[in-house]
């Protein structure tokens, strides 16, 4: 009988302890529901009627203050910036704005760098475009605009044009006093035979350069998995070493290949075959005289699926670390002068990146001046590229070592001692 009252008095004491926690939880939890977040610092009652909804509605990043200059309501993307700090609005231009706006009710926009948050470096600046209204009698809203991206692509296109203007001017200027010296040596032969000559190589530049304007549109603009298909890696290969044949016969340059049968990728054809044109073009242009040039390929393990690289490699003049940093830029040429002894653009090595980028791969560079350099493009394999390009397509309908390098027999600190597994092709020696 004492042990039944023992136990029901402990069972009485363990509800009610339990009632007691349950209590003070609830408690607890109201306590926490009724703080201020951080889209709401405040209380939304103080917003008028459906201000709340179309402010989280909105693409820039938002902040409310009240009289008092206390922030009501901020956006996640007003924190990100680093507008707001501890409830207050952390821009004193902008916080400036807002109380001249709140005493006359004029709308007013200024435009702003600020830094980026967690550094004080003027390279990280932010631009941004901040405008400020009254809303209502006692609030302000500020908007602000993240310009950054926007002005580095005006920069970006300010460049192009002026680039293109210069490289299209250089050639047709040249073009225009080569003629006037025609007409002027008419009664000369051999000075008009020599003078159309130049006009002619004029003309293949000019010609050179719009048709790659053309193509960097064209790889820039376009979906190239739209037409895609398996692409023989060995046939690329001949194909890029077919369109510098004569050029590198010329210079007495050998080239040589392996590892690429029975490989294939998944892509635009005319692309690729652009993409590792350019690549072996320049290696044969930036290659002296009796030097070897390498095109080697292999398969690779990725997460996704397998990759296959393609390397070109040259014993040319390398490229310095300060160049390789920009080398994928459009028109930026590592020696100027050599560029137009050779005819390059300066827009070979940026088709190549948006190409591979394009494709979903990447190309990237090592190089050691005086040494030469090895341009390696990874591109996904025909049959996983395929698969991953099939599942993206069906989901989108339902919803709506190598290292040619050591040609020479030295050891240059190629990033690949060997092509492949399989022994190099015989070096085509080119007459």
């Amino acid at each position: 009988m004492n042990v039944n009252a023992a136990i029901a008095a402990v069972a009485a004491l363990a509800g009610l302890c339990t009632g007691v926690i349950a209590m003070l939880a609830f408690r607890w939890s109201e306590r926490e529901q009724a703080k201020p977040t951080r889209s709401s610092l405040h209380t939304d009652a103080v917003l008028p009627p459906g201000v709340d909804t179309v402010l989280s509605v909105l693409r820039s990043s938002a902040v409310v203050l009240d009289e008092a200059d206390a922030v009501v309501k901020a956006s996640s993307a007003a924190y990100a910036l680093g507008l707001v700090r501890g409830g207050k609005l952390a821009v004193e231009p902008m916080l400036a704005m807002a109380r001249d706006t709140r005493r006359d009710g004029e709308i007013r926009q200024i435009e702003l760098d600020l830094p980026r948050r967690g550094t004080g470096r003027g390279g990280d600046a932010l631009a941004v475009s901040a405008r400020v209204a009254p809303l209502g009698s006692r609030l302000v809203l500020l908007l602000v605009e993240d310009l950054t991206e926007a002005r580095r692509i005006e920069a970006v296109r300010r460049d192009f044009v002026a680039n293109v203007s210069h490289e299209l001017k250089t050639p047709v200027g040249a073009l225009s006093l080569l003629s006037e010296a025609v007409m002027d040596a008419s009664d000369d032969p051999e000075a008009v035979t020599r003078f159309a000559g130049r006009m002619q190589v004029e003309a293949t530049r000019l010609t050179s350069l719009v048709q790659e304007l053309i193509d960097l549109s064209r790889v820039q603009n376009d979906d190239p998995l739209e037409d895609a298909e398996p692409v023989r890696v060995d046939e690329l290969v001949a194909e890029a070493i077919d369109r510098c044949r004569h050029q590198a016969g010329t210079k007495q340059i050998t080239m040589a290949t392996g590892g690429t049968a029975e490989l294939h990728v998944w892509g635009n054809r005319g692309q690729l075959a652009a993409a590792l044109g350019n690549l072996v073009e320049n290696a044969v242009n930036y290659s002296p005289a009796r030097t070897r040039v390498g095109i080697a390929a292999r398969r690779i393990p990725a997460t996704g699926g397998d990759l296959i690289e393609i390397a070109v490699t040259d014993q040319g003049i390398g490229i310095s670390e300060k160049d390789r940093e920009r080398i994928f830029e459009r028109f930026y040429r590592v020696d100027p002068a050599r560029s137009r002894q050779t005819g390059g653009t300066g827009l070979g090595l940026a088709i190549v990146k948006h190409v591979a980028a394009s494709h979903g791969g990447e190309v990237t560079v090592w190089s050691a001046e005086g040494q030469g350099s090895t341009f390696t493009l990874r591109l996904p394999e025909a049959g996983a590229a395929r698969d991953r390009d099939r599942s993206r397509s069906e989901t989108r309908e339902s919803s709506e070592s190598y290292d040619t390098g050591d040609l020479d027999g030295e050891d240059h600190g190629r990033p690949y001692e060997t092509f492949t597994n399989e022994p190099l092709s015989a070096p085509e020696v080119l007459p």
